[in-house]
C-alpha cells in the first residue's frame, strides 16, 4: 500500500481503520508501521502519528543517484565474482522475457528489478543487496509510470550490460550501467509530474498490481 501509494501521499494513517482493513491487531500493526518508517516508506511525527510518504523531484533524484552508484559498483564486482553459470542463467532469463507483446507494465517493472538485483547478488554483499532492494521498492511507482516510454529499449540495454560482464570488462560494464540509469534520472521530473497527475487528478485511477519479483520471473 505504501509502495504503490494506495495510501495517499502525505495522508495521516488512521491506525484503527487500517487495523480493521487488514484484520490485524494493533500491536503487530504498530510494529509494521515503525519498520516502514525506519525504511523510508512512512514518516512519523511525535504526537501526530504516522503519515504516508510524500515525494519530490529532489528526493527521487537522490534515490536514483544512490542506485546509480550502487549498481555501477555492483557491475564492477560482478565482472570479478560472477560465475559463468550464473551469467548464463541471467541470459536465459532475458531470453524467456524478451517478448514484450501483451506484457503489463507491472510485469516489466518486476523483470527489470529482477535483472538488476541479480547482478547485485553476484557481489556476495548482503548489505549492498538489501540497500538496492529498499531503493527499488521506494522508486517502483515512478519506474512503473516511466516504463511505457522505454519498454522497447530496456531489454537491449540489459543484454549489453550482461555481455560486458560476461566479457569480464569492468570498465564497459560500469559505463553501460551508468548510462542506463542516467537516462532514467533525466526523465525523473516528468515521471514525478505524471505520478502526481495520476494520484491527485486522474479520476478512476487504478493502482498497479505489483507482483513479487521471484514469483514472476524465477
Amino acid at each position: 500500500m505504501t509502495i504503490d501509494f494506495r495510501l495517499r501521499p502525505g495522508a495521516r494513517i488512521n491506525e484503527v481503520a487500517l487495523s480493521r482493513q487488514l484484520n490485524a491487531s494493533r500491536t503487530p500493526l504498530r510494529e509494521a508501521l515503525n519498520r516502514l518508517a525506519a525504511e523510508g516508506f512512512l514518516s512519523f511525527e511525535s504526537g501526530r502519528g504516522f503519515f504516508c510518504r510524500t515525494y519530490s523531484v529532489t528526493e527521487v533524484q537522490n534515490l536514483y543517484q544512490l542506485r546509480q552508484a550502487i549498481e555501477r559498483f555492483a557491475a564492477e564486482l560482478a565482472v570479478e565474482l560472477a560465475s559463468d553459470e550464473e551469467l548464463a542463467e541471467i541470459g536465459a532469463f532475458l531470453d524467456r522475457t524478451s517478448s514484450e507483446a501483451g506484457t503489463s507494465l507491472e510485469d516489466l517493472v518486476a523483470c527489470d528489478e529482477y535483472f538488476h538485483e541479480a547482478i547485485a547478488s553476484f557481489t556476495r554483499n548482503g548489505e549492498l543487496i538489501r540497500t538496492l532492494k529498499n531503493i527499488n521498492a521506494r522508486i517502483r511507482f515512478f519506474r512503473w509510470v516511466d516504463m511505457e516510454s522505454r519498454r522497447s529499449r530496456t531489454q537491449g540495454e540489459h543484454r549489453a550490460i550482461l555481455a560486458a560482464i560476461a566479457s569480464r570488462d569492468g570498465a564497459a560494464a560500469s559505463h553501460l550501467v551508468d548510462r542506463h540509469i542516467s537516462k532514467r534520472r533525466e526523465e525523473i521530473a516528468e515521471a514525478v509530474k505524471e505520478c502526481h497527475a495520476r494520484l491527485f487528478v486522474e479520476e478512476g485511477f487504478v493502482h498497479p498490481a505489483f507482483k513479487t519479483i521471484d514469483g514472476l520471473c524465477a
